[in-house]
């Protein structure tokens, strides 16, 4: 089991979840191919777009939808700042993860989050849990109780 794999599977048993993750052979890089793997709608799956504060240089996870795009105008309005893509070399090092895997837990640095309310409309949703290859289902209810993350109109 991958480092990345372990810290997600102990952030979610230690928000007193089981920590049961889904191994997907064909992969799960895109959320098309998530939802495909998992046999659910695209809007099922939880994506986590990260952006880079320009202002602050922070890291700011946005977590959406499979099927809502983040609109970078917006996402500054809901983080407060101008923001930018954040490259991978950031994305690594301050998640922990590498893009197409990127977990809404496990961060070794947890940055600030943003809820898009489309999420709220399933009774289960899944999200990265740290590969390319693995994913893990959670009620958004839940999900959204262990990131802390803020509800906010961000997608275009």
């Amino acid at each position: 089991m991958s480092k990345s794999l372990k810290r997600v599977v102990k952030a979610l048993q230690d928000a007193g979840l089981d920590g049961d993750v889904l191994h997907m052979e064909a992969g799960t890089r895109t959320a098309q191919d998530a939802a495909d793997a998992a046999g659910c709608e695209l809007d099922q799956i939880v994506k986590s777009i990260i952006f880079q504060g320009e202002t602050s240089g922070d890291v700011i996870l946005f977590l959406t939808a499979g099927g809502n795009r983040v609109d970078p105008d917006r996402a500054a309005a809901v983080a407060g700042e101008p923001v930018g893509r954040a490259d991978a070399a950031l994305v690594r090092e301050r998640t922990g993860f590498a893009i197409g895997g990127v977990s809404p837990v496990g961060h070794l640095s947890p940055p600030r989050m943003y809820w898009d309310p489309r999420i709220s409309d399933f009774a289960t949703v899944y999200a990265a849990a740290g590969t390319p290859q693995h994913i893990f289902p959670i009620a958004p209810d839940e999900l959204l109780r262990i990131t802390g993350a803020e509800a906010g109109n961000f997608t275009a």
